[in-house]
């Protein structure tokens, strides 16, 4: 892959601590390098549910969410792989090959049941996904509102992108 410019976006540690929500920003080198962005969820040690969003030069969006023994991921657009280090190492984790660089079509790749037990069914989750006129921030502003930190999140976005 070609060297990189800086990337644009945003990166969102969520995390759901007796019934409350919070929404905090991440490091931005969570939205180049993939294990910065799990090592850094990884230290917020809840006790309740804790994932990233990830948002990326409005191209695509990441979730992470820590589990036992590693990490549930999802990625809204496999051949995102094909220009970004961070999506090709989704794709890496996920023992996924990434898309020929003449498929033209939009697929997600991991687990659409990420955030299923916060609220947001795989089901749901795809018709998100298949949103593709949507930027990344407003398909996650819909995951935020479903699952119920949409203030919390829309908060921290107006602080993040003022």
């Amino acid at each position: 892959m070609a060297e990189q410019e800086p990337v644009n976006g945003f990166a969102v540690a969520v995390v759901r601590e007796d019934g409350r929500w919070r929404c905090s920003t991440m490091d931005s080198s969570a939205l180049s390098e993939l294990d910065a962005a799990i090592t850094e969820l990884r230290q917020l040690r809840s006790t309740g549910a804790a994932f990233g969003l990830l948002a990326v030069d409005d191209e695509f969006f990441i979730i992470l969410r820590p589990v036992p023994g590693g990490v549930s991921l999802l990625l809204s657009d496999a051949a995102a792989a094909l220009d970004y280090d961070i999506a090709a190492d989704v794709l890496d984790l996920l023992r996924v090959d990434p898309p020929d660089e003449e498929d033209e079509e939009l697929w997600p790749e991991g687990d659409l049941g990420v955030l299923a037990d916060l609220g947001m069914p795989k089901h749901e989750m795809q018709i998100v996904v298949d949103e593709v006129d949507l930027y990344p921030d407003e398909q996650l502003q819909m995951i935020a509102q479903r699952c119920g930190f949409a203030d919390e999140f829309t908060k921290l976005l107006d602080k993040i992108q003022a």
